[in-house]
């Protein structure tokens, strides 16, 4: 059983930043990708970023640029570093892992973007 659990979200004006963390439970964080992913009102669930345990990134479009995900595997945690806020990413942040096809989330924090 993998737990995670994020935090760091909040209110932040538009062109703010800020820097999610997901902490994860057992000694498997190290070696699996690890994934953020972002569900607004009335939208589907979308994949932000992934990480994989090569550090190899990558993001969704809408997002390039802006958002750095990373990860300290000694602290079993994966960060969403998010700058340029813009309203339209405001949303509940979830983080994913996948371990041997059973998907994990975390609770999700919300993240508020608005003036």
């Amino acid at each position: 059983q993998v737990q995670l659990v994020e935090s760091g979200g909040g209110l932040v004006q538009p062109g703010g930043s800020l820097r999610l963390s997901c902490a994860a439970s057992g000694n498997i964080f190290s070696i699996y990708a690890m994934r953020w992913y972002r569900q607004a009102p009335g939208k589907q669930r979308e994949l932000v970023a992934v990480i994989t345990s090569g550090l190899n990134t990558n993001y969704a479009d809408s997002v390039k640029g802006r958002f750095t995900i990373s990860r300290d595997n000694a602290k079993n945690t994966v960060y969403l570093q998010m700058n340029s806020l813009k309203p339209e990413d405001t949303a509940v942040y979830y983080c994913n892992v996948n371990v041997r096809g059973a998907n994990f989330w975390g609770q999700g924090t919300q993240v508020t973007v608005s003036s």
